[in-house]
């Protein structure tokens, strides 16, 4: 391997371990505030591309705008779902499982209401950026540059949130204590609606980001969400920097990995590798437990 060839891959790493990192958090964070396994999340991931195709392409909104817009609705659809399908189960006995059934449930729901809407066609979206970037005989296609920095600003963005603000401190009160939040006046179910909203619009702001270099099919976001929990496992279940730490490790192996092999073996280099994270760390890379 030459080394402009491994560092191209590096930087291929990076850029898909950007857009696992933003992914698995947005699983981390829902399951660590309210310990929910979202088998839906990579469904609205699904929504969220096919918004941008529908408004870019078909209503001819400017590329950028369409984005907002897809992100916007997907998050908001995703409180009505919380709070219409998984809130009331929350104060039931089995919760665990009930809310495990129900999103696989939506998972299916929203995937054949894509099939119904969209077809099995496989759809395009333009690129943001077309051409590309080159420094000593590395290039670099600018719609994965910018995939890159949209994803590591988004998640920098999260991070000071949940870390500086009113409302992080109150997610994360509630993730760790929220029968003391509530006492001290943190509104639990309001918060925990919102946090399932954030993950699945972290998980649509990919999608919009992704859409013009993967086609758009009603079944996208499959691979997306295994994606997601591998890194979840990966970083500590539960933690939401661990799953971004994953995220960024489990890119860069795989780029490696499909050099020195091919793209056939991507999947089984990323579950040979949270196998033996799991062997080496079994509560994850950054998990305290």
């Amino acid at each position: 391997m030459s080394p402009e060839l491994f560092v191209t891959q590096i930087l291929n790493g990076l850029v898909s371990g950007s857009m696992y990192a933003l992914i698995g958090a947005g699983v981390a964070l829902i399951y660590g505030t309210q310990r929910i396994l979202n088998f839906a999340q990579g469904e609205f991931f699904m929504l969220a591309a096919f918004g941008l195709f529908v408004f870019s392409t078909q209503l001819g909104l400017p590329l950028v705008v369409a984005a907002v817009f897809a992100v916007v609705l997907v998050t908001a659809f995703s409180a009505l779902v919380y709070r219409a399908a998984i809130q009331p189960l929350m104060n039931r006995e089995g919760w665990e499982f009930s809310t495990i059934a129900v999103t696989l449930g939506i998972s299916v729901l929203l995937q054949n209401i894509a099939f119904l809407l969209w077809g099995e066609k496989y759809q395009t979206v333009p690129y943001y950026l077309d051409g590309s970037i080159g420094f000593a005989g590395v290039t670099m296609p600018l719609q994965r540059v910018l995939v890159f920095l949209t994803c590591v600003s988004v998640i920098v963005a999260m991070t000071l949130f949940l870390k500086y603000s009113r409302t992080g401190w109150a997610i994360r009160a509630t993730a760790q204590q929220p029968d003391a939040a509530a006492v001290v006046g943190v509104p639990v179910q309001r918060i925990r609606m919102l946090t399932f909203a954030i993950g699945c619009g972290l998980a649509a702001i990919a999608a919009v980001v992704l859409a013009p270099i993967f086609a758009v099919n009603p079944w996208i976001g499959v691979p997306h969400l295994l994606k997601g929990f591998v890194v979840v496992i990966m970083g500590g279940i539960g933690s939401f920097p661990g799953a971004i730490l994953a995220g960024f490790v489990l890119g860069i192996v795989e780029a490696i990995g499909i050099t020195l092999t091919s793209s056939e073996w991507r999947d089984v280099i990323a579950f040979a590798t949270v196998i033996l994270v799991i062997w080496l760390r079994p509560s994850g890379l950054l998990s305290k437990s």
